[in-house]
């Protein structure tokens, strides 16, 4: 083989780099709690005169969901890829780090939105096909901007992020009722303690690159702690309407009492070690929480 024919062959490396690099563009660590919640959806809004669990419909509601979920987020890097250079938490990131080209990065996240969407219209149902393109839509017209203009941008963020157990109820029954809003609300106020944790412990960093995500000044210890707080208190008593069995309200008070200790701690404290213990602590709510409810209504 010649010089000029060896150097015309694909690297190994650099492929596996490639692949490694768009891999982290769809965000697979947010695509497994997106998995999580959009089963649970599916599996407590299946009709109770079904006969024969719909692993199939199952299937395919996921995918479609992780697609969209994976473009979503290769979207968002696009878009933000001048401002996550400036951040030592995202320098690294694909784009960021300039280890992928931002047309490609942008081709490859309308790939997956466009076919995910298309996917759930045609192999799920046009109701979650839409939901999912709603949630798409709010994630990048308006959450994404508005992270640069104010700090409230965290309640608009939090309406497309609580999107993904409606989208599961809406494949398995093809409408909404009150129980697959209350998982909504769930997921709805779980996120602010959340991303109050990581807002807090990379303030500095969010500040170089630009980002609102809190107050200047004074304000944002404050800020801070009424959005730690506050919904850590709201998902009190929606837990306990989300289920009804005795074991099942007696966990769920331990897990959101759990969780407004560790959110009124760095509401308190307002150090960086507690906002790691808030963090970990919200990893572990939400799965949880969606797993008691689904073992509640078996």
């Amino acid at each position: 083989m010649s010089i000029a024919t060896a150097a015309e062959q694909p690297c190994p490396a650099r492929s596996s780099a490639a692949i490694a690099d768009y891999w982290a563009l769809t965000k697979p660590e947010i695509n497994f709690l997106i998995a999580i919640v959009t089963f649970a959806g599916f599996c407590l809004g299946l009709p109770a005169e079904l006969h024969g669990f719909p692993f199939l419909l199952l299937i395919n509601t996921l995918l479609g969901t992780l697609l969209v979920s994976s473009g979503a987020s290769a979207l968002n890097q696009f878009i933000e890829r001048r401002f996550d250079a400036r951040m030592r938490r995202t320098a690294r990131r694909p784009l960021a780090a300039g280890k992928l080209e931002p047309a490609s990065a942008l081709r490859f996240g309308l790939l997956l939105s466009v076919t995910g969407g298309i996917y759930l219209a045609v192999a799920v149902n046009v109701f979650a096909g839409l939901l999912a393109a709603v949630t798409l839509l709010t994630y990048l017209v308006l959450y994404t901007p508005l992270k640069r203009r104010t700090p409230w941008c965290t309640v608009a963020g939090a309406f497309p992020g609580a999107m993904p157990p409606l989208i599961g109820w809406a494949a398995a029954s093809g409408s909404l009722g009150v129980e697959a809003w209350m998982l909504y609300l769930i997921l709805f106020f779980w996120q602010f303690p959340h991303f109050m944790a990581i807002a807090w412990m990379y303030r500095d960093d969010y500040a170089r690159a630009g980002y609102l995500v809190l107050p200047r000044g004074q304000h944002s210890a404050q800020f801070m702690s009424w959005q730690a707080i506050v919904p850590s208190l709201a998902l009190i008593p929606v837990s306990l309407i989300a289920g009804a069995g005795p074991v099942y309200r007696v966990l769920a008070c331990i897990a959101t009492a759990a969780y407004l200790y560790y959110s009124g701690r760095l509401a308190l404290e307002r150090s960086n070690l507690a906002a790691k213990r808030l963090l970990l602590v919200s990893i572990l709510f939400a799965p949880l929480e969606f797993c008691l409810i689904m073992f509640d209504k078996l």
